[in-house]
């Protein structure tokens, strides 16, 4: 049984519409998908179509922008009430931010020389819900201004980098509460990368789990051995679940293919069984 657990449609950054996602994950011979769009269920009725069609199992999901510390921190949620009012405010507000830096990004990336406006990014986040950093750099390429996403997040879109802006994300422990109280399961992704270590030590992610939290996304591209075996640990230790996955945004994001990390059959079942 292959389970995938974490993937983007182009209704948030990835490239694929929901409906070439679940043909994809057809063709990658996976047996079980989460769609978990950035802070946003809208795909989820055109992948439930196209799932049910295909014969394959679809985890409805999402992956919320957070903050811990002042750290940027994703949560995984599944199989939660899209409806349920508390969550929705606070995606809403999450989702506002995202739309009102596009404005104040364009505005530094034109300081340094760079003739990019509104319209170059729209024609990228057309049919995502919200417009954000990838669809930035994706204009970034198509001007000739960079040669890929990486690069572009490396040389401007990063914390730290010329055209970066800050905006509004959920507190980590409220999202881990919302996503329970709407009958969801969490869990934290990619929960080492990029410096996230220094934040979600073992004694905190001890703490996130009596807030709730279900799991953590150990196998991950982003996670080196050691940091698989150590977050394996402190997940065994809290009797927390393990998964693993993808983070598939179609040509959005080199080499993290359709079910190059998996999770195990019996870890989804005390997931979402």
């Amino acid at each position: 049984m292959r389970i995938d657990l974490h993937t983007h449609s182009n209704r948030s950054d990835g490239t694929d519409s929901p409906a070439e996602l679940i043909a994809n994950a057809v063709k990658a011979e996976l047996d079980v998908v989460a769609l978990t769009d950035h802070d946003s269920t809208e795909g989820w009725r055109e992948a439930a179509k196209a799932a049910k069609k295909a014969d394959i199992t679809l985890v409805k999901g999402i992956e919320v922008s957070c903050l811990l510390n002042g750290k940027s921190i994703h949560l995984l949620g599944y199989n939660f009430d899209p409806g349920y009012a508390p969550l929705v405010t606070e995606l809403e507000r999450v989702i506002e931010g995202r739309n009102s830096r596009l404005p104040k990004t364009l505005e530094r990336l034109r300081s340094l020389g760079i003739a990019i406006d509104e319209s170059d990014v729209h024609r990228w986040s057309k049919n995502a819900v919200a417009t954000g950093r990838p669809h930035i750099a994706d204009a970034l390429v198509e001007l000739g201004v960079v040669a890929n996403r990486d690069e572009a997040f490396e040389q401007f879109l990063m914390p730290g980098r010329p055209g970066y802006v800050d905006r509004y994300a959920a507190d980590l422990f409220e999202a881990i509460g919302l996503l329970r109280d709407a009958g969801g399961r969490a869990v934290v992704a990619h929960p080492w990368s990029r410096g996230s270590h220094r934040v979600l030590t073992a004694t905190v992610i001890g703490e996130l789990k009596e807030a709730g939290l279900s799991g953590l996304e150990v196998d991950h591209n982003d996670h080196d051995a050691e940091a698989r075996s150590a977050l394996r640990y402190i997940a065994r230790d809290l009797n927390l679940i393990v998964t693993g996955s993808s983070d598939y945004h179609g040509t959005g994001k080199i080499n993290f293919d359709l079910g190059c990390n998996l999770t195990d059959p019996a870890q989804y079942h005390r997931l979402l069984g």
